[in-house]
């Protein structure tokens, strides 16, 4: 009687989110979108799709966002967002970050990306635009994935943080104690898998459409290269999302070391007080600035 009452009840709810689905308005952008996709159906093999098609959209997504960060270092009027305004970005530093940036991508992450193929094949993931959710549906299955990629993140970053581990791992990714963007994923083969893990734990349970691999990519991109800026731009648009970390929170871990753990949200480190360091040095630093204001 219960597991038929359960069934019920979340069949209702499917049918409530189906409908609700359907009174929202088409997106303007549908139509050149769509047919974009069909081309690329029609054109290419799932296997290229899956495989070269996901490289493609991670490289791209990748250095377009790092671009941003890179020229605000040239840029004297940014320098004010700045961070940690002490130590700025180097010559040196960032080839040495692009270099191993390019072998994790493609000696690390492409043997990974070539299993997505094989992935979509055996879970029987559709390709094609009739299948596919809408723009709404997929941001939420993503905020799903962040949630748990989230929760993994900070579990597995606190462990690789502790002192019998740290140097063989986890010390790579603070060699830079100023993140930048290229920086994003800057780490040892072995953290880039052990990290990376969280990222497919919610494509195993939300994916149902090959676009969601995609728009997860995109979003994870955009969060981690966003954290690892160095700069806090004060009209940032990720910063309307509930507990999201932001460039601060996590640039405070790179410069302490220790302490603000998660990559998305605040909550796990504000569960377990992992954050008190950065909340007591906030504190610090605004009666600062309003001591200062005052002797002014």
């Amino acid at each position: 009687m219960a597991a038929n009452e359960s069934a019920n009840i979340f069949g209702s709810v499917s049918l409530a989110v189906e409908y609700l689905d359907s009174l929202l308005p088409d997106n303007p952008l549908q139509a050149p979108f769509k047919n974009v996709w069909i081309s690329m159906l029609n054109n290419y093999t799932k296997f290229q799709i899956a495989t070269w098609g996901s490289l493609i959209v991670h490289e791209v997504i990748y250095f377009l966002l790092c671009l941003p960060a890179f020229l605000f270092q040239f840029i004297p009027y940014m320098q004010k967002y700045k961070i940690q305004k002490e130590k700025p970005e180097t010559w040196e530093g960032q080839w040495k970050c692009f270099k191993v940036i390019l072998f994790n991508h493609f000696f690390i992450q492409l043997p990974l990306i070539c299993g997505t193929w094989y992935f979509t094949e055996y879970f029987d993931i559709p390709y094609d635009w009739d299948s596919m959710p809408r723009w709404h549906m997929l941001l939420a299955r993503c905020f799903g994935c962040a949630v748990i990629e989230d929760t993994w993140h900070y579990f597995l970053h606190r462990l690789l943080h502790h002192k019998k581990i740290y140097k063989y791992i986890h010390k790579v990714h603070h060699e830079f104690q100023a993140p930048f963007g290229m920086e994003a994923e800057y780490a040892h083969p072995l953290e880039t898998l052990i990290l990376g893990t969280g990222f497919f734990i919610g494509i195993l349970i939300f994916c149902d459409h090959v676009a969601l691999l995609w728009a997860w990519v995109t979003v994870r991109l955009i969060e981690t290269i966003d954290v690892h800026s160095g700069y806090d731009i004060p009209l940032n648009p990720l910063k309307l999302i509930p507990f999201y970390t932001g460039a601060r929170h996590h640039d405070f871990h790179h410069m302490n070391f220790v302490g603000n753990y998660a990559s998305t949200f605040t909550w796990w480190d504000r569960l377990f007080g992992t954050d008190s360091q950065y909340v007591a040095y906030t504190e610090k630093m605004k009666k600062l600035q309003q001591l200062d204001k005052k002797t002014k």
